[in-house]
Parts: C-alpha cells; structure tokens; sequence
C-alpha cells in the first residue's frame, strides 16, 4: 500500500471515531473534526516526529491544537498514534476522563489549554521561542480555525513571529467557511487569508485540504522555508457526511443514533490499518537541563526605593543562578527595571512590544517548555490579556506576572494608567499566588517566594519610592503576613499590604500621640491569605479592623480578609471608591480615602462604634 493510500485509510478512521465518539458523549463538535481529518492526519502520520513514549522528549515536534473545539478527533488521532488506547476514546467529555472536550494538560500530551479562540498560535510562538532557546530540533505545528483568524491576538502572534525569525513554527488554517452561526468573515476567499499572513511576513501555501498529496507536498515545502510559514488549507465542514457537508446549523451538534448509522454507511466500513507503523520517532537528543536556584544574593538599599526598582534587581539576581529564567517586555522594561535583564541576559530576553494577550500567551508556551517567564508591565494593561491569564491557569502554567503601576498613587499620569482592578482578576483564579511587598527587601524576597512556587503567581509593585521597613534576610512566604507594631493594649488592628502599608504606620505613629494603640498587620499574601495568624491577631486586638488598600473596592484586600475573618470582627473598609482622576500622588491618596489621616480617623470612628 502506498502512503497516500495509507493516510486515505487513517483520515476515514479519524473521521469515524469522532462521529462516534461524539454521539456517545451527547455532545461536541464532529463536522469540525470531518473538516480537517487529512490535515491532522497528514501532521502525525507523516510529517511530525515525535517519541510515542514520552511527551516530553525534547527532540519532539510539538502540536497546538487551537481550534480546541475539535479535540475528538486529536484524541483519536492519539489512539491510532497507540498513545492512548481506542477504548478510552468513548469517554469523552466525561467528568472521569483527560478527554475534555476542549484539550487541556490533563492530558500529558497537551502542552496549552485551547478553546478560547485565538490564543493557539501565541503558545506555539512561546513554544518556537523557547525551542530555540533550548536548540530543540523540533518544530511547532499549530492547527488554527478559520473563525478564529477574526480575533487580533492571533495577528500579534503572527507579527512576533515574524520579526523573531521563527522559521520552526507552521500554522495549518482549517479554512470550511462556516463559524458557529453562519460564515466566516472571508468564507472560501483563500487569496484574502494569503493577503494577511503576507503582510505579517510569512510564507503562505494555499491547498486544497482534502488532497493528501497537496497537504504533503506544502508540510514539505513549510520544512525549507526560512520564514514562519502558514498552510491554508480549504476544506469542507463537514466533509464524508453528505447531510453535513457545508450546512450550517451542525456546529456543536453530535449525530443522534439514526443519524450516526446514515453517516456511518457512507463512510463505509472501518478500514483496517495499524497506524501506529506511521508514526516517525525523532533522533535521541540529550534530555534538556536548566540549571534552577532560588535562593538568589539579595541586594543592600540604604533608602526609599520603589518596589519595582527592587523587583528589577531581584529578577537579575535571580537570571544568575536560575537558568530557566526568562523575561518578556511589553514595552516598559525601564519603568518596570526588567531592563536590567534585557541588558545582562539579552539571549533570554524577548521584547513583545505592546500586545499583552500574545505576551501571556507567548509565556504560557514558554512555561510549558520548562521556562519560568517572569512577564512584567503596567497592571492596568494586565487587565486586557485577562482571558490568557485564565487560559495560563487552565494550562498549569508556572508563569510570575508582575504588575507595576498599581493604583492611584502612580500619580499624574491618571486613571488609564492605574491598576485598580487587579488584584481583583488575579484572586479569582484558584491557585493564583498573589504577593503585594511594601518595601524594597519585602520585594526581592517575595520574588524568591514566587520564583520557588509551581504555578500561576502575581506580584503587585508600585510607582513611588517607599521608605525601608524590614530587614535584608527576612523571608516572605506565599501564605504569611507580618505584624509589624503590636502591644498588649491594642484596640484595632490595621490591616493592609503596598504602597499603604506606610501610611498605616504614620497613623500609627499619630494615634500613638493620643494614646491610642492599634495592631499593624502587613497581609502582603494577599492569596492565599493568613487565615489562622489574621484571625488570631485580630481577636488579641479588640475584633475591630480597618482595611486598607490602594484598590477598588472589590475584589482586592478587603474582600480577602473578610472571608479570612468570616464575620467575627468588625470591618471599616478603606479602599479607591470613585473613578479616580490625575493629581499628585499624595494629593490622591488623601481624595480617596487611603492616606494615615484617613485610617487614623477611621480607627478612631471604629472605636466610638
């Protein structure tokens, strides 16, 4: 049998698991699976390489399946690859399986969460990165529907790609017209695809994506070429089922029983073919080794320093002994001091220029290669790439986001630039580490902290210089706080985190005058909070509480440390309650009602309640 024979075989295979798959499930996507049978086919049955056995040889190709929505049919192409046995295809979609119904690393083969159109390619540009990096001789594949091409984080990817000269990545564009309620913006215009890809400065090959010869001949074609190259493949939704082929309505719809048997018929009968002889295994490569330290050579400061300026210090301290320490920029490496980085390790630096969505996803490509990204703009312009920051958490990324710039005591530059939201998007993803330092050595060690964590992790610094409060080898562990005033005559405790954990001891140091003693507690684990150490000191203190915190009101601080002390304290909640404007960052404290004077008369007003 010859190979374009064999691969024939292996699509109609592919075709009819997924039909079957998701009829049993009750649910899925199975004319987008028909649509681009030949394609995944053609991928792991000829042109990939990869090593059955481990997925994570680093001599392997890699896939990103964007078009998540069909994962029936990269299941069964895992099945025929002899990855996963084909008994275990009809769990699909159950709550006991990895066979979710849009890929995630549950399955050990998947290296990015993908469902959420548009991201696929930015990871597959994260993966190409670091491949290089690690001198891989793989290559990246991405498999992109045409609806997707509609959202504009796939053309930053694109534009990276593009001027990063990333000639080991090939995205194969799904092209059958039909989205989830109608057509597409361009339909079958393939030459309106080939303009656009084009003028982000990629090789283009249009095909027809049901001709195992032409998908061959342009994955050939993709191996040479010196550019990023995209394969446009037209197809039909659908295609083998003659009542599904180029019909709308079908998206997400399985076949009912009847339906399952009429397709079933005109595919005709399951060919036989073992398929796993097609599958090419790469040439051994040494096991990829970064070395990876933690404990990094803090750095001495004699006065006021901003927290972002000792983030900077801290992360090149880190790069030093931490070999998998990456950094990508938006744009702001100076105003962040990642610029430090940039200069020192300029290999593992990567400037992404101001596109937020495909910097997160470039780092959760990265992460998933064995870097540790240390991704860093203003937190305000974190807020736009909100859904690949929940995709990263979706991936188990190990990826540190850092905020600079938050709240209103950036000052003048006003609202557009301040982030007040944050803490509020980065506390609702379980597992997410989120550290707010107060001053320079609170900074550096919470950069450790964070370095040392598994997982999703964000770390919020501010603008203005702030004075020194601890000391050079404190720690900061993920989950602590720290009491920084306390006597047994405490009447209320303040409880805050950042940029206003000064002016919580100047309102001390002011009530202290009025012989009145109040706890102050630093809550810089703002996720997970100290429960236990929060309620025990609270409750030492007389249950009266005053939170503060440079932070809209919800969200943040507050809403962490009333679930910490579920209703046994009273709580006066300081926090940003108005639309701020520009002003002088003092100026603006006081306006909204987070500077000493306000927490001073706050606890004072606590007390007479």
């Amino acid at each position: 049998m010859d190979k374009k024979e064999a691969l024939e075989k292996i699509a109609k295979r592919l075709r009819i698991h997924s039909l079957r798959m998701t009829t049993k499930a009750g649910s899925g996507h199975p004319t987008t699976c028909l649509s681009m049978a030949e394609l995944i086919t053609c991928l792991f049955f000829d042109e990939m390489k990869y090593n059955p056995e481990n997925p994570d040889d680093w001599a392997n190709d890699e896939l990103v399946l964007s078009k998540g929505h069909a994962a029936p049919i990269l299941w069964a192409a895992y099945a025929e690859a002899g990855i996963i046995s084909e008994r275990s295809l009809m769990s699909l979609r159950k709550i006991t399986s990895v066979l979710e119904g849009h890929p995630t690393p549950r399955m050990k083969w998947v290296k990015a969460a993908t469902g959420s159109l548009g991201q696929g390619l930015s990871a597959g540009v994260g993966m190409a990165i670091a491949m290089k990096l690690g001198k891989s001789p793989g290559r990246v594949f991405v498999l992109s529907g045409d609806a997707e091409c509609a959202e504009g984080a796939v053309w930053e990817a694109c534009n990276t790609a593009s001027y990063l000269k990333l000639d080991n990545i090939c995205i194969i564009v799904d092209i059958n017209r039909l989205g989830q309620s109608g057509e597409t913006m361009h339909g079958h215009d393939i030459k309106a695809y080939k303009r656009k890809f084009k003028a982000f400065g990629w090789e283009t090959i249009p095909i027809n994506g049901h001709k195992i010869n032409e998908v061959l001949k342009a994955l050939n074609k993709a191996r040479e070429n010196t550019k990023p190259t995209a394969i446009l493949a037209r197809t039909i939704k659908g295609k083998g089922v003659s009542f599904t082929e180029d019909k709308n309505g079908w998206h997400g719809k399985p076949l009912k029983e009847e339906d399952l048997k009429r397709a079933l018929k005109e595919l005709g009968p399951m060919p036989s073919i073992d398929a796993k002889k097609y599958v090419h295994k790469p040439k051994k490569k040494k096991s990829h080794h970064l070395v990876k330290k933690y404990n990094f050579k803090k750095n001495t400061y004699k006065e006021k320093t901003a927290t972002r300026r000792a983030y900077g210090n801290a992360l090149l301290n880190l790069a030093k002994i931490n070999e998998a320490v990456v950094a990508l920029d938006g744009d702001v490496k100076n105003s962040t001091y990642a610029e430090d980085f940039f200069e020192s390790f300029p290999k593992r630096a990567f400037q992404i220029y101001i596109a937020e969505q495909n910097m997160a996803g470039i780092g959760i490509g990265m992460s998933a290669k064995g870097y540790l990204p240390f991704i860093a703009t203003f937190s305000a312009f974190l807020t736009r790439a909100h859904d690949q920051i929940r995709m990263a958490s979706y991936s188990f990324s190990n990826i540190k986001f850092v905020g600079s710039h938050t709240g209103v005591s950036i000052g003048a530059d006003g609202p557009s630039q301040m982030g007040l939201e944050d803490l509020a998007m980065f506390r609702s993803i379980p597992g997410c580490a989120v550290l707010c330092p107060s001053d320079a050595y609170s900074t550096e060690a919470c950069v450790e902290s964070l370095a040392r964590h598994k997982g999703l992790s964000y770390l919020r610094t501010a603008r203005p210089p702030t004075p020194l409060i601890y000391s050079k080898d404190e720690k900061f562990p993920i989950g602590g706080s720290k009491v920084i005033k306390r006597s047994k005559n405490d009447t209320a405790a303040v409880i805050t985190a950042g940029i206003t954990v000064p002016e919580a001891l100047k309102a001390y140091d002011e009530l202290k005058k009025e012989h009145i003693s109040i706890r102050i507690i630093d809550a810089y684990s703002i996720q997970p909070i100290d429960k236990g150490n929060i309620l025990k000191e609270v409750e030492k203190a007389g249950k009266k509480v005053v939170v503060v915190e440079d932070h809209f009101v919800s969200g943040g601080l507050g809403d962490a440390v009333a679930g910490a002390l579920s209703g046994k304290a009273e709580i006066v909640h300081l926090a940003v309650k108005d639309l701020p404007r520009s002003g002088e960052p003092e100026e603006l404290l006081d306006k909204y009602g987070i500077n000493a004077r306000h927490i001073k008369n706050a606890v004072k007003e606590l007390l007479r309640s």
